[in-house]
Order: C-alpha cells, then sequence, then structure tokens
C-alpha cells in the first residue's frame, strides 16, 4: 500500500504523463493515462499549453512547490547575471530539501520536505526547518545527530539509490554532506528531460 508522499508523487507522475523521479513503481510505467477515473483525453498542445506544461512538471519535481515560490524563484533567477533559465535551476537545486534529497538523506523530495520541517536537519551546524532554505556553496548539511537512528534515514543511506552529483558531496558514515558549488543544467540528475528555457517563454509573455 503506497503511503501519502507515494501517492502525491503518482498524482504529479499521471498528470504530466512522465516518471519525473524515474520511480520503479510510478503508474506511468503501466499505463499513459491522465488521474482520474478514465484518464485525461490527450489533444495537441499549443505553444502556452507546452510552456505551462513544462512549468508544472518543474514546479512539480521540486515537491510541487507554491506557485507563489516558484514565481519568486524564477524572479530571483531573473536579476541574476546569466541564463535565465539556467540561473533557475541553479536556484532550485540550492533549496535545503533539494540538497537533502539529493543526498539521499531520505527516498523522496516529499519525504526532505517533511524531514526538514520536523527539525531533522543542520546547516553549518544549526537547525534549519524551513524546506525552501537557500543554501550557499560552502554551506554543510547533516542529518541532527539524534536523528541519525531513524530507519528512514539508515535504509535510504545504505541503498544509495540515486549517485550524489559532483556539485554535491557526501560523507555517508557521518550523514554529511556539501553544498560544494552552483550546478549548470546538464549535470543536474532528471529523470526526464527538463526544459527550464520554455518555463522562461511562460513567465516572459
Amino acid at each position: 500500500m503506497p503511503n501519502r508522499r507515494q501517492i502525491a508523487k503518482f498524482k504529479i507522475n499521471r498528470r504530466m504523463g512522465e516518471n519525473l523521479w524515474g520511480s520503479d513503481k510510478s503508474p506511468v510505467n503501466r499505463t499513459q493515462a491522465g488521474p482520474g477515473m478514465h484518464g485525461a483525453r490527450r489533444r495537441k498542445l499549443t505553444d502556452y499549453g507546452i510552456q505551462l506544461r513544462e512549468k508544472q512538471k518543474l514546479k512539480g519535481y521540486y515537491g510541487d512547490v507554491t506557485e507563489k515560490q516558484f514565481r519568486n524563484t524564477y524572479g530571483d533567477a531573473t536579476r541574476r547575471k546569466g541564463d535565465t533559465s539556467e540561473n533557475l535551476v541553479a536556484l532550485l537545486e540550492s533549496r535545503l530539501d533539494a540538497i537533502v534529497y539529493r543526498l539521499n538523506f531520505v527516498p523522496t523530495v516529499f519525504a526532505a520536505r517533511q524531514f526538514v520541517n520536523h527539525k531533522h536537519v543542520l546547516v553549518n551546524g544549526k537547525i534549519v526547518n524551513i524546506p525552501s532554505y537557500r543554501c550557499k556553496p560552502g554551506d554543510v548539511i547533516e542529518v541532527r545527530e539524534r536523528s541519525r537512528t531513524m530507519p528512514l534515514v539508515m535504509e535510504t543511506l545504505e541503498k544509495m539509490q540515486r549517485e550524489v552529483p559532483e556539485y554535491l558531496s557526501l560523507d555517508p558514515k557521518a550523514m554529511k554532506g556539501q553544498f560544494v558549488r552552483l550546478p549548470v543544467l546538464d549535470e543536474v540528475p532528471y529523470a526526464v528531460q527538463m526544459n527550464p528555457n520554455l518555463v522562461v517563454e511562460f513567465y516572459s509573455r
């Protein structure tokens, strides 16, 4: 029986018609139907529809963050030097919950949000319970000492189902990692094709 976090993931996968996190148990591995009794009828999307879908896909990947949070992140990306789509992805990957997920402390991005909320994570030795907290290069992220015996953490680190990307470092025995640097799009380990350039086009309309 899937838990609530799995159900949330499955619902987003079905809505997008893609296995966003590459899960073996995703319902879209068996069917391309959308959510609902009979599945959503697929029809050819307009340019706007394609852009909207890409925005929803990227937003959903990071735990279905709120529209306000996502738009604010986009706004920050536009104010930075360089390519806005690259900046957007770098900022999303800087989120504390995203880093906790990438470091294999928990199995899903939804679990990462709850894990941070419940004060199980330290950043530079201090408790941070805000999932959207933006980490900076050089920050050290670790599981709080009293939380290190949690079965969820121990099992996820033992399985190490996801490779830790090069912009992070991990000491699994110490349950500690570091946000080494901001990533570029090509090195972010998405399970499906992401098109942040279309997200930029969506907000630029």
